[in-house]
């Protein structure tokens, strides 16, 4: 029985896998193919006969995909430093500062992950413009510069650091921005690697917001600015596979840098030895 069920587990993780990665290593297999190959035949071809890059090179042609990547990667870089300032340093206040309305606090930070991002899409476009933002890309920024969830992530994270570690800090004369930056932080180096990769996630894959808010074609990001053209690759899926390839491959590179700290994230604040 036990073989039996460790057989039945690689099994699901197996198909697991195929339903989660096929679909991209299918992207990537037909980006790489040629205008020569049916990429419609039954039964499905999934290694490329003639692999070649210039279906890259023809959607750099016909859509600025550089200049959208940039765009892209001015607001995600963005996303991810205020994230990471804002939220750890809102999670540190919440866990281990003490003043009224620190649970009300905390509690607000729940309720906002119960609202849809569309509800208060009109709202967020009210205030850009009032602000005189619209159009920038620094709008695109504002609205999820600290999110709630990755507030909640330090919280928590803050909160499973013994108290005795910053008593010593306090002992020796710390005060409470030593103590949050050379003691607290070093300690949840997990869970800021797992708030870097939500927020650039969440920056890079926007698509409504970014949508909304830009007007200029030259500001878009990469995710408004294929779909934006879509019509023109929509009897080509092989250009359409190669840009999706592109809006994901810097997802992949920054996951797999970051990977041995993100799975260590949930288990964040235990003091080892």
């Amino acid at each position: 029985m036990r073989a039996r069920e460790i057989v039945v587990r690689y099994l699901l993780l197996l198909v697991v896998l195929v339903i989660s990665v096929g679909p991209f290593l299918w992207q990537l297999s037909t980006s790489f193919k040629g205008t020569t190959e049916d990429v419609y035949t039954s039964p499905p071809r999934f290694l490329p006969e003639h692999p070649t890059t210039h279906n890259y090179a023809e959607v750099a042609d016909i859509v600025p995909v550089w200049d959208y990547a940039l765009n892209s990667l001015k607001v995600a870089v963005t996303s991810v430093l205020t994230n990471l300032a804002g939220a750890s340093m809102a999670g540190y206040a919440l866990a281990r500062l003490r003043f009224r309305g620190r649970r009300a606090a905390g509690l607000a930070f729940v309720m906002a992950l119960l609202v849809p991002a569309e509800s208060i899409v009109v709202a967020q476009f009210t205030m850009m413009r009032d602000l005189e933002l619209n159009n920038t890309l620094t709008a695109v920024v504002l609205p999820g510069a600290v999110g709630a969830l990755n507030v909640l992530l330090m919280r928590n994270a803050f909160a499973n650091v013994p108290y005795e570690i910053e008593e010593a800090a306090v002992i020796d004369g710390a005060n409470v921005w030593q103590r949050f930056t050379r003691v607290a932080l070093p300690s949840v180096r997990g869970t800021l690697a797992v708030v870097a990769i939500f927020a650039f996630m969440g920056a890079w894959d926007d698509f409504l917001w970014p949508l909304i808010v830009l007007s200029d074609s030259d500001r878009y990001t990469l995710t408004v600015g294929l779909n934006f053209l879509h019509g023109t690759f929509q009897q080509n899926p092989r250009l359409v596979a190669a840009g999706t390839v592109i809006a994901v491959a810097p997802l992949v590179v920054m996951f797999a840098c970051l990977q041995r700290y993100f799975f260590r994230g949930t288990g964040e604040g235990a003091v080892k030895g």
